[in-house]
């Protein structure tokens, strides 16, 4: 059967080759943690900003007016990219990719795609589906193209319909490359079910076909790879040495049974074993243990972190006052406008619990003392829902 000419169009462009991909991957093995650095002058630039998922995530089935309902693009898609991109205090965006049964690298976040058909919901791993079968789902390039409804799992277990204000189709790794403005970063995280236990090959072929993309249309971008499979970290550094490898934790905020993602002082011990640059952590986790971010620093490890508090510019300047280099946000015009503040050298003193926009204001540093009773204040607001 022939394919549509959108997704015929889509699946030409992923055919992995295994010669090309082991040649690709040879060429870029070699060297030890510290011959390549951190795209976007990390130390240099103070804090940097990635926009979630491009523009922000989709918080489907989230309450009526949360904050993080005001994010109008659908997630993980070329317009939700292209829109960060316009931000020039973005420096990246982060985005999920899988590799469909075909060895094709998709943009696409969770362990299931569901759809709906008469009365019935219909979920199937994303890893199971066939390229062509994958880009089906949701709006079509082709408007004459019949296409499947798009439903999410809340984290309630509620299945709803999955829609956005200014909606896109589904996307390949390969044309966000192509079709977005090269001078953003990527932050590609390397999607992995924790549900799953992978054998060694399992996880060499997949990052394989993802690094054959990366090394055939990543030019000059900036790229760097990111993780919460220890192996799968472990084995896209020895597989390459040209993009940065970050290790992604949830701080000691959740439990798993690889004892090596449960806490701050693990994951750098990974980064260390694993010869890795650094880590990415779920901002609670750093705000409870605010210590880690000098010890990792003390390793020359970048520290990025995550989460729905980084939505919030309070808990986004005090990162910045701890010397995180990097934070993953939400709403990411508001608070890339509010880091592109901080540095700035004049602080209004009654701004801090006045209420005042951050946008053309003025900061100082905090002292010591200053940011240590703040830090004594964290625990009730990481209790807070955002």
């Amino acid at each position: 059967m022939a394919l549509p000419a959108a997704t015929a169009r889509a699946a030409a462009l992923c055919r992995i080759s295994a010669c090309a991909s082991a040649s690709s991957a040879a060429a870029a093995t070699g060297g030890r943690r510290g011959a390549e650095k951190l795209p976007f002058s990390l130390a240099e630039r103070g804090m940097v900003v990635g926009g979630h998922r491009g523009m922000g995530m989709n918080a489907v089935g989230a309450p009526p007016g949360a904050r993080i309902e005001a994010v109008r693009e659908r997630e993980n898609t070329l317009l939700s990219f292209g829109r960060a991109a316009a931000h020039a205090a973005v420096a990246f965006v982060e985005f999920d990719v899988q590799v469909t049964k075909d060895g094709c690298p998709i943009i696409f976040h969770d362990d299931f795609i569901l759809t709906q058909e008469t009365d019935a919901v219909y979920a199937k791993r994303v890893t199971d589906l066939l390229l062509e079968e994958f880009l089906s789902y949701g709006p079509q390039k082709n408007s004459h193209e019949i296409s499947k409804p798009l439903l999410r799992r809340t984290r309630d277990g509620r299945v709803v319909n999955w829609s956005a204000k200014d909606d896109d189709s589904l996307c390949t790794l390969q044309e966000v490359f192509e079709r977005v403005s090269p001078r953003l970063g990527f932050n590609i995280e390397l999607k992995f079910d924790d549900d799953i236990f992978y054998e060694s090959s399992q996880l060499d072929r997949a990052l394989q076909a993802v690094l054959q993309v990366v090394s055939q249309y990543a030019s000059n971008r900036p790229v760097f790879f990111s993780t919460f499979h220890p192996d799968a970290a472990r084995i896209m550094r020895e597989l390459q040495s040209l993009y940065p490898v970050l290790f992604l934790t949830e701080g000691g905020t959740a439990q798993h049974k690889d004892s090596r993602r449960n806490s701050l002082d693990e994951a750098i011990q990974v980064c260390l074993e694993y010869e890795l640059h650094g880590l990415v952590s779920e901002v609670r986790g750093v705000l409870k243990n605010p210590s880690a971010v000098p010890r990792a620093k003390e390793s020359n490890l970048a520290f990025l972190t995550y989460g729905q508090l980084n939505n919030v510019w309070e808990a986004v300047y005090i990162q910045y006052l701890m010397g995180v280099n990097g934070v993953i946000v939400d709403l990411v015009e508001e608070i890339s406008n509010a880091v592109a503040d901080f540095s700035k050298p004049v602080l209004n003193q009654s701004m801090l619990g006045s209420g005042v926009d951050l946008v053309g204001a003025k900061h100082q540093a905090f002292s010591q003392q200053q940011l240590g009773f703040l830090l004594r204040l964290i625990p009730e607001l990481i209790q807070q829902p955002h």
